[in-house]
């Protein structure tokens, strides 16, 4: 499965919004996915003129989700925040 492929997989037709970035069924991570799909192909401008994405991810449990780029939480191992 190829992340940054231009269709959507099968599998996203399902998904639901999930508005923490994180499994709305078993509250996993989403590092924890067993496949993920970014829609980089129709951004969102911000408010601030920065763009967003759909991320979509197959979790572990099964459940589809999908949540904004810009809601993914820092990560730890960024010591340099751009936003």
């Amino acid at each position: 499965m190829d992340a940054f492929a231009p269709t959507p997989p099968e599998w996203t037709t399902t998904a639901t919004h999930a508005h923490q970035f994180c499994c709305p069924r078993c509250q996993s991570s989403s590092r924890e996915a067993t496949q993920v799909w970014l829609n980089r192909r129709s951004p969102v401008m911000t408010d601030n003129y920065r763009r967003k994405w759909q991320e979509f991810y197959q979790c572990q449990c099964d459940y589809v989700w999908w949540a904004w780029s810009s809601d993914r939480p820092p990560s730890k191992y960024n010591k340099e925040q751009s936003f």
